[in-house]
């Protein structure tokens, strides 16, 4: 293949990824949304470790 249909085979690769919109899945999103919450509570439970330790390394300074 030459160099020119090369390049317009890209370009025409490009132009439709860049108009491609899918349809959005809203209660795959509300389910995705659901999970970060249930990671917040995730972190709350490493936030008492790391309160647990950083007051000891305090004492100890």
């Amino acid at each position: 293949m030459g160099r020119g249909r090369q390049k317009a085979k890209h370009t025409k690769v490009a132009r439709e990824l860049k108009y491609f919109s899918p349809d959005t899945d809203l209660s795959q999103l509300e389910r995705e949304l659901g999970a970060s919450q249930k990671s917040q509570s995730e972190e709350d439970m490493w936030a008492e470790y790391a309160d647990k330790y950083n007051d000891e390394e305090e004492e100890e300074e």
